[in-house]
């Protein structure tokens, strides 16, 4: 360790003289309480250090001593239904320490609890070769997830000696014999957030993650292992976008990271998600689920380590073989964080005062998403799927944040204000949002949905750009300058709009929509199309098909029919083709007459 001093205290910044042998991103406990920091910047002897605690109270001439190791995460059994803060400090733990409510400085409590013992199941034998990333046994963490305690990455060997009981995540639990010594393999291992953990080979991601969310599934996807921005003013529903994937998407590990943002947010979060059932498991959702907190009140250069330390968690769980989905609510906070920091050390600014690293430095936060086959003999699959908000300033997609975004990810869900005042949730914007993913998961729709299902995508997508068109005719002229097929055109549009892509998030069956029945509710809808075009050429007038009222109903509200109902939706497109056949033949007789 290498102790130095103090000479200057900027807000969250502060700087050390007498710190030469120190390294860049060393972790350091500065002031005599000990506050947690990280050196950020090396010019000569001094260091710049960014705190993650509240600086006032030390001040030029107090110590800082460096640990020599980077800021790094625990990562073993505990992670799961656990709440960290930005530097994965349990709150609970922060909490019972302080015997407060609020973050006490200088308070330090390990990440993971050193107390509690886990039954640790060993899957290896004595004199058995291992690699890095081999499986060595398992923890059952949780009722849902399973922990698969793994070979360190730098470690490989012989099987010396291997335990099975009840441990806790120091306990040595298998002693490896390398060529550099014997190495004692414990439930816990530690890892650096700012560099991503390696696996074998990067994978093209293909299937997508099915997130129940209609207008997501059916025309913006996001592939497993892919990366999304949401983009949106303040109230345009960011944050229950990410809810309702969190809730459910088909990962199998939800991190959820509150960067910056309203701690009533977290509060909802905190609330809700214990309630929430797991369609696919029937247990709660926290099961599966890790939460990150650095709201708003708290140390604003935590934000900064928030995101990064959820990515290296997420990383973990990838390389036991899950599926990972990892929200950031919201990138915009932490840049902020980022311009904050860049000031303070004088750096250059570039746009709109964020940092000229801004891009690289997002950019390495979505990189590190990705489907891999991991480390290991057994070639597992993992992935980790990054969603994060953007909050740029007045609903301004322009802006600097916002922009090297997109720059990285494939999927864009664009919301738009004035749908939200419309009542219109999700208020993804169909006209501006995009998926690159969109071509690659239509052949894997057709592939194990149904052969149609890009056809009908497409062609619905088709009917809402012609709505657009449509609308700017009729708001010049009129709706009766239009033909019938156009006006036709406009009610289907409509229907999509209204009856598919509209989706009540509070509402017990709405909120989640299966890819079946997201099938056949497009299919219903694009069927009355058809068949009713098919009526307009027969002469059947346009105001007679808008006449089926009830046909038209039992489509608004299929939305609402549950899973196990599904026939009802086949029911009603036998009976629209049976009505619009009644019209057809009503106009013919009336033609023979």
């Amino acid at each position: 360790m290498k102790t130095g001093t103090i000479i200057k205290v900027s807000g969250p910044l502060v700087v050390a003289g007498g710190m030469e042998e120190a390294n860049i991103y060393d972790v350091c406990k500065v002031g005599k309480m000990g506050l947690i920091g990280e050196i950020i910047e090396m010019r000569g002897d001094k260091a710049s250090i960014q705190v993650y605690e509240e600086t006032s109270g030390i001040g030029p001439g107090d110590p800082v001593t460096t640990t020599g190791e980077p800021l790094s995460v625990e990562l073993g059994p505990g992670l799961l239904e656990s709440m960290f803060d930005g530097i994965q400090r349990p709150l609970d733990a922060l909490m019972e320490a302080a015997q407060s409510n609020f973050l006490k400085k200088g308070i330090s409590v390990p990440s993971l609890d050193r107390e509690r013992k886990w039954e640790f199941k060993k899957v290896v034998e004595i004199g058995d070769e291992v690699n890095p990333g081999d499986i060595i046994g398992t923890v059952q963490e949780t009722t849902v997830i399973m922990q698969k305690i793994m070979v360190p990455y730098d470690v490989a060997g012989k099987i010396k000696e291997i335990k099975e009981g009840q441990f806790t995540v120091i306990d040595t639990v298998c002693i490896i014999e390398t060529a550099k010594g014997d190495k004692e393999v414990t439930l816990m291992q530690k890892w650096p957030v700012r560099k991503g953990r390696p696996y074998a080979t990067k994978l093209n991601p293909i299937a997508p993650m099915i997130t129940g969310q209609r207008v997501i599934d059916t025309f913006f996807p996001i592939a497993t292992g892919g990366a999304a921005a949401v983009p949106g003013p303040f109230g345009a529903g960011k944050t229950v976008v990410q809810h309702q994937i969190a809730k459910w998407g088909d990962a199998e590990i939800v991190i959820y990271v509150g960067c910056g943002e309203r701690g009533n947010e977290m509060t909802d979060v905190l609330n809700e998600f214990p309630e929430l059932k797991d369609p696919k498991t029937g247990e709660s959702v926290m099961k599966r689920t890790v939460l990150i907190a650095n709201t708003s009140n708290m140390p604003v250069a935590a934000r900064e380590a928030s995101i990064y330390t959820g990515i290296t968690i997420g990383e973990y769980f990838r390389d036991m073989g899950y599926s990972v989905a990892i929200m950031a609510d919201s990138t915009s906070r932490w840049a902020e964080a980022l311009r904050e920091m860049s000031g303070r050390l004088e750096e250059m600014p570039g746009d709109e005062g964020y940092p000229a690293y801004l891009g690289s430095r997002i950019a390495d936060y979505y990189e590190r998403a990705g489907k891999v086959i991991c480390l290991g003999k057994d070639q597992r699959e993992g992935s980790i799927t990054a969603i994060g908000a953007v909050s740029p300033a007045g609903g301004d997609i322009s802006e600097p944040v916002t922009q090297s975004t997109l720059r990285i990810v494939k999927v864009f869900w664009g919301l738009d204000a004035n749908l939200a005042y419309q009542r219109h949730f999700p208020s993804i914007d169909w006209l501006t949002s995009y998926s690159l993913y969109a071509d690659t998961v239509d052949g894997w729709m057709d592939k194990n949905i149904k052969e149609d299902w890009s056809i009908l995508r497409k062609e619905s997508m088709s009917l809402l750009q012609d709505e657009a068109s449509l609308q700017e005719i009729v708001r010049l002229v009129g709706v009766d300058a239009l033909s019938e097929q156009d006006r036709l055109k406009l009610e289907i549009a409509k229907s999509i709009r209204e009856d598919y892509l509209q989706q009540n998030a509070f509402h017990e069956v709405d909120t989640y929509t299966s890819l079946n029945k997201q099938y056949r509710m497009l299919k219903l809808i694009i069927e009355f199309k058809r068949e009713a075009e098919k009526a307009l050429e027969a002469g059947v007038y346009l105001n007679e098909i808008l006449a089926l009222e009830e046909i038209r109903d039992r489509i608004a509200r299929s939305k609402y029919i549950v899973e196990e109902d599904l026939a009802k939706i086949d029911k009603t497109n036998v009976d629209l083709k049976a009505e619009i056949k009644k019209l057809i033949s009503s106009k013919g007789g009336l033609q023979d007459a």
